[in-house]
């Protein structure tokens, strides 16, 4: 067992730190024991997939990096991460926020859990519920939600959460990419709109079957970012050449880990 597998209801102190950002290692085994113990809590907890990007952001970004560093849990979604805790001594590998999504839903069936899913367009939320129900047969998607583009108000998101309670979702999966998911899965743990919110950004288009995942060699490999951008490299080569770059920067700056940016 790591040392993510002993959340209960509070945040670690310890961990290795990213960019200034806690990451909380996690296999998953621990991210089921995890779970698990959120869902015995008795309050709402948000877990943040944290892949380069939004480390880089939150290093430049003080309220960002407070809302990440206030999580219940930050798992290392994307393979720098999960160097970047490796090069501090502590064991850790990518644990994708796709991934993660279809082992709690696997999970979740014996075990009656209701999922909520709130992101993306109606198309793909339509698409990514059938495709769940077909895999994990008796699986509970027990509402779906596509928000505004814009700004979501405080008056409409108050809404979303009586839908939410009022179909007893147990985990809500926020899907809008980071720092919007982020931001958004604040602030319905803050409301108290379900024991569980997962924020796994472009695992709704992955699951809906709308954006094909990397080659499992490739995968293995820590090199689904460059599929990623092979794939989308008008909108994703900023992110990955420059983000990148800036993430390895940033990481070999900190070194030997002093300067830790927590707020």
């Amino acid at each position: 067992m790591t040392g993510a597998a002993a959340h209960t209801c509070r945040r670690r102190s310890e961990g290795p730190i990213v960019n200034g950002v806690r990451i909380d290692p996690v296999t998953p085994s621990d991210l089921l024991e995890v779970t698990g113990s959120f869902l015995e809590c008795g309050r709402s907890h948000v877990a943040h997939f944290c892949a380069a990007h939004p480390t880089v952001e939150a290093r430049h970004d003080l309220e960002y990096r407070r809302i990440l560093n206030e999580g219940d849990l930050n798992v290392p979604d994307g393979a720098p991460v999960a160097w970047a805790a490796r090069l501090q001594g502590v064991p850790a590998r990518r644990q994708p926020g796709t991934d993660s999504l279809h082992l709690l839903m696997g999970w979740g069936v014996s075990r009656g859990l209701r999922h909520y899913l709130y992101g993306a367009t109606a198309d793909t939320l339509a698409a990514m519920r059938a495709r769940l129900e077909a895999a994990y047969p008796g699986v509970l998607v027990v509402g779906a939600e596509a928000p505004p583009f814009r700004p979501v108000h405080d008056a409409e998101l108050d809404e979303t959460v009586d839908r939410i309670r009022s179909a007893e979702a147990d985990v809500v999966w926020v899907g809008l990419g980071a720092p919007k998911q982020d931001l958004m899965g604040a602030r319905l743990r803050d409301r108290s709109a379900a024991p569980v919110i997962m924020c796994v950004g472009a695992a709704f288009d992955f699951v809906a079957g709308l954006k094909r995942r990397a080659p499992g060699w490739m995968q293995r490999l820590g090199l689904e970012w460059l599929h990623r951008l092979v794939s989308e490299p008008g909108r994703l080569w900023k992110r990955y050449l420059v983000g990148n770059t800036r993430f390895v920067a940033g990481v070999l700056a900190d070194r030997p880990w002093r300067r830790r940016l927590i707020p």
